[in-house]
């Protein structure tokens, strides 16, 4: 059985994934500004196909590894980026979360209310223990993100990520359920 996605808090609504999101995601993906500080150079429209497609498919699954959703303005409808949250096979009760924006939607707070609502999901609805992230080290404005969202920055991984042509560092970042918890823990409505 598919488990409930929260469905909304504050301006954003967290939804499974449609084919017509196609083009909005390829917004997200296509872009080279915000793939700038992602695993991967931007991708083609059919590259973005493919990974909704297959986000469509991991929400039947059972059980269920990933959530990969739509990240949308509540008010308009609009697709404003893209959400991930998946289950950690190598720790127990733990997921990896990451999440990428439309560069036009940048600086409007929807990191940090993407963040809240994917440990809404891990914390309230998955009963997860232990959520981790990892950012490029450039990308400051993730580090802010995390941070303002209750996360502890663990370190480093050298050599993490091979992209563009290099090798890259990740910083890496952790909360838990009781941290969350204390912080208010963000309950979608």
């Amino acid at each position: 059985m598919e488990r409930p996605v929260p469905s909304a808090y504050g301006r954003l609504v967290l939804r499974e994934l449609r084919p017509d999101d196609v083009s909005a995601v390829h917004g997200v993906y296509g872009s080279e500004a915000a793939t700038e500080h992602l695993s991967f150079p931007p991708r083609s429209l059919d590259e973005v196909r493919g990974i909704v497609e297959r986000s469509i498919v991991s929400a039947r699954a059972v059980p269920r590894e990933e959530y990969a959703l739509g990240i949308v303005e509540q008010a308009t409808g609009v697709l404003v980026g893209f959400g991930r949250l998946a289950v950690d096979p190598h720790q127990q009760r733990a997921a990896t979360v990451g999440f990428a924006l439309r560069p036009e939607s940048w600086g409007a707070g929807y990191g940090r209310e993407t963040v809240g609502l994917l440990l809404a999901l891990a914390f309230g609805e998955l009963d997860l223990h232990r959520v981790w992230a990892a950012r490029a080290p450039l990308n400051t404005a993730s580090a802010r993100t995390l941070l303002a969202a209750g996360f502890v920055e663990e370190g480093r991984i050298r050599g993490h990520v091979h992209v563009r042509g290099a090798w890259r560092d990740s910083i890496t970042y952790g909360i838990l359920r009781e941290e969350w918890e204390a912080l208010g823990g963000i309950t979608p409505r």
